[in-house]
């Protein structure tokens, strides 16, 4: 059986696009601010997946060179499940395949029409013998290298492999992966990998959505260009915006990406929403140790409105990173039961207006940046 024919008879996806619906309480919805409810255009909204509050697969794929072991893994992604989170992401880049299978094995069993998962295309797995990582983030032993291939068969391989790897039946949603500038394989040529995608991927996943193989698709990127360049060049349905949108930093995909995607019906999920843990009290910024001092400086003005209105930091991020309208989705990681517990604990906390006032008076945060209705917070 060819690839094309194994893609068409395994994977079992009604062809509609269907609007997944939050599981976060109201006072998490953007209030009537920049990019709130009514400027989306509810005619052209396409696929958003079925839980606000996500979890994350970077950790669980020992991100950061740390082996967290099946068992922990197994135990975070129960929790979350448990605590309602509905969407699972992960990518065949992390922890070059750990996090998927660790991520299948748990969800396999479960009805897949009940939650929403989302994986990635770019590299296709490699298997090989004692694989010695060089410069890698990742923990434990592994036996696959990669190779990059953002053509449209790599794509239908790339999505093959990530079912067989997961023991799954469908993707929801894939995203091309680390397309982007700051990819240090690729440098100033990621523009050449992107005429690939353009004429290639992005075609085939168009393809595949229209076969109902797969309900939606975008890029998965932690930089603002190839999003807006996307947007150019093709028909998308969600973006995964990874290290842009924190109490950190927000300004670029506030102003230059939400805009243009909210015209269109898309979405935005939020990657990296506590920066890499440096939100949560982590020696570390997105993924290096090197603490920017704009970084360290906004860190240290935010912790004093938390003290001031004794606020956990954390959570008022995490509430922060899902306001506007315009998300779709919220995925911090976790490495443990007690981080996914928190998670989705963060989204119901009430966090007084008083909190984000203050940011907005000291200018910490812009005056027309989306918060949590005020309103609801205080129970009016």
């Amino acid at each position: 059986m060819d690839r094309r024919n194994f893609i068409s008879q395994s994977i079992i996806l009604g062809s509609s696009l269907v609007v997944g619906h939050s599981n976060l309480p109201n006072n998490i919805i953007g209030n009537t601010n920049y990019m709130s409810q009514k400027n989306i255009n509810k005619e052209m909204v396409k696929f958003r997946p079925k839980s606000k509050s996500g979890f994350g697969g970077v950790a669980i794929g020992n991100g950061f060179n740390v082996d967290h072991g099946d068992m922990v893994a197994h135990e975070a992604m129960d929790q979350a499940w448990k605590s309602g989170v509905r969407y699972f992401d992960t990518s065949p880049w992390y922890g070059l395949g750990i996090s998927e299978r660790r991520m299948g094995l748990y969800l396999k069993d479960k009805i897949k029409e009940e939650y929403t998962i989302s994986s990635k295309i770019g590299r296709i797995l490699v298997p090989e013998n004692n694989f010695k990582q060089k410069g890698l983030m990742w923990g434990g032993q592994l036996n696959a290298s990669y190779r990059y291939d953002y053509t449209a068969e790599g794509a239908r391989r790339s999505i093959e492999d990530s079912l067989q790897r997961m023991g799954i039946g469908s993707l929801d949603i894939v995203f091309v992966h680390d397309l982007s500038p700051d990819n240090g394989d690729m440098g100033k040529d990621w523009v050449k990998y992107f005429e690939i995608a353009q004429d290639g991927a992005f075609k085939e996943l168009t393809k595949m959505r229209e076969e109902g193989l797969i309900k939606g698709w975008g890029l998965g990127v932690n930089t603002i260009e190839p999003i807006l360049k996307t947007l150019e060049v093709a028909d998308p349905d969600i973006f995964l915006s990874a290290c842009q949108y924190s109490l950190i930093k927000y300004e670029d995909d506030l102003k230059e990406v939400f805009p243009k995607i909210s015209e269109r019906g898309m979405s935005i999920v939020v990657g990296a929403p506590l920066c890499a843990g440096f939100l949560a009290g982590r020696p570390r910024y997105l993924y290096g140790k090197d603490i920017p001092e704009f970084a360290a400086d906004r860190l240290k003005k935010l912790t004093q409105v938390a003290d001031n209105h004794h606020v956990d930091l954390r959570t008022a991020a995490l509430q922060f990173s899902a306001a506007a309208a315009v998300v779709s989705a919220v995925i911090p990681g976790a490495s443990s039961a007690e981080q996914a517990k928190a998670n989705a604990a963060s989204f119901d906390m009430k966090i007084p207006a008083g909190f984000w006032e203050e940011l907005k008076a000291e200018k910490i945060i812009l005056e027309d940046a989306p918060v949590p209705n005020e309103k609801l917070q205080d129970g009016i």
